[in-house]
C-alpha cells in the first residue's frame, strides 16, 4: 500500500524537474549578461556538482569512472551549449518544438539499448506531446536556421540517449542518485571549461541580479533539479520521466504570460492542454516491468520498486 501511495509522490517530485528547467529562459533574458551561453553552462553545471560531490563524499571506482564521464557529456557537457546554440539560432520556440520529440528519441533507443521495443501507445503519446507543445511556442515568423535546428536536435539525442544510458547502467552498489547527480555535472561542467574560454574568453563583470540569477541557476535549477530528475529516471523509467519534459515548455509559456506580459492565443491554451494530457497519460499504462539495476551489470532477479495500477509501460525499461 505504501509503494502505491508513494509512486504518484514520485511521479511529481520528478516533474518539478522539467517545471524549474521552464524558468530557465526568463531568468536568462531578465538577469543575466547577453551572449553567454557556455559562461552561463559552466556556471549552472559546475558549482551544483561540486557542492553535491562534497555533499554526497563518493568518488566513482573502476569502469564508473568511464560511464560518469560519458553520462555527464551526454547529459551535460553536450546538451548544455546545444541547447544555448540551439535557444540562440532558431526563431520563436523552435528549439522547444524540436526538444518535445524527446520521448519518440528514446522510445528509439530504447530498443537496442534496453531491449525494449515501442509500442504504438508511447508513439501516438509522443507525437500529441510534440503537437501540443508546437502549438504553444512555434511562431510562424522567421526563417529556420540549419545549425539551429541541428544544434536543438543534437541537444534532444544527446540527453534522450543519456536518459536511456541513465537507466541501463543503474547505479553502482552503495551509491545513491544524489553522487550519480553530482559525478554528471562535475564531469559535464568540466567539459565545457575549456570550451567557453576558447569561445568566449574571460567571464563577464556580474551585478547583484547576474549573481542572484546564476545561484538560482545553478542550486534550484540544476542541483535539485538532476537530482530529482535522475531519482525519477532509476525509480520509473526513461521513456517515463522523458514525457515529464513537455512541462518546461508550458512553464516557460505560463511564466512569459504571467510574469512577462506576453499573450496566449486560444490556439495556445489548446496546445498546452493536448502537450499536458499527453504528459499525464505518458504515466499511465499497464502494471509490471523491469526493476532498475543498481550496480554495473543487471540483476536476473528483484522485486519492482512501485508497483501500482500507475506503472507506465516504460517501467519495462
Amino acid at each position: 500500500m505504501a509503494a502505491n501511495t508513494n509512486r504518484p509522490t514520485l511521479i511529481a517530485l520528478t516533474a518539478l524537474a522539467p517545471i524549474s528547467w521552464g524558468s530557465t529562459y526568463a531568468v536568462t533574458t531578465e538577469f543575466l549578461p547577453a551572449d553567454r551561453p557556455l559562461f552561463t553552462g559552466v556556471t549552472r553545471a559546475l558549482p551544483a556538482g561540486l557542492l553535491l560531490l562534497a555533499s554526497a563524499r563518493v568518488l566513482p571506482r573502476g569502469a564508473w569512472w568511464g560511464k560518469a564521464a560519458v553520462l555527464g557529456a551526454l547529459n551535460i557537457g553536450a546538451f548544455f551549449p546545444l541547447l544555448f546554440l540551439s535557444a540562440y539560432r532558431l526563431p520563436g520556440g523552435m528549439a522547444a518544438v524540436v526538444g518535445s520529440v524527446g520521448p519518440l528519441f528514446v522510445a528509439g533507443l530504447a530498443a537496442p539499448l534496453l531491449g525494449d521495443r515501442p509500442t504504438s501507445r508511447t508513439l501516438l503519446t509522443g507525437i500529441a506531446a510534440a503537437l501540443g507543445v508546437s502549438l504553444v511556442v512555434l511562431k510562424a515568423a522567421g526563417a529556420l536556421d540549419a545549425v539551429g535546428v541541428l544544434a536543438a536536435l543534437g541537444a534532444t539525442a544527446s540527453m534522450s540517449t543519456g536518459t536511456v544510458l541513465t537507466k541501463r547502467w543503474g547505479r553502482p552498489d552503495g551509491v545513491g542518485p544524489l553522487a550519480l547527480t553530482a559525478w554528471q555535472l562535475t564531469a559535464g561542467g568540466l567539459l565545457i571549461v575549456p570550451v567557453a574560454l576558447l569561445v568566449e574568453g574571460a567571464p563577464p563583470a556580474l551585478d547583484g541580479r547576474a549573481v542572484g540569477g546564476y545561484l538560482y541557476l545553478a542550486l534550484a535549477n540544476t542541483a535539485v533539479a538532476y537530482w530529482l530528475w535522475f531519482r525519477g529516471i532509476g525509480r520509473l523509467g526513461a521513456t517515463q520521466v522523458t514525457f515529464l519534459g513537455p512541462l518546461s515548455p508550458l512553464t516557460a509559456a505560463v511564466i512569459g504570460w504571467a510574469a512577462l506580459g506576453q499573450t496566449l492565443t486560444p490556439v495556445q491554451v489548446a496546445g498546452m492542454v493536448l502537450a499536458f494530457g499527453a504528459t499525464v497519460f505518458g504515466q499511465l499504462g499497464p502494471r509490471g516491468g523491469r526493476p532498475t539495476p543498481t550496480g554495473g551489470t543487471r540483476r536476473k532477479t528483484a522485486p519492482v520498486e512501485y508497483p501500482s495500477p500507475l506503472q507506465g509501460h516504460a517501467l519495462t525499461l
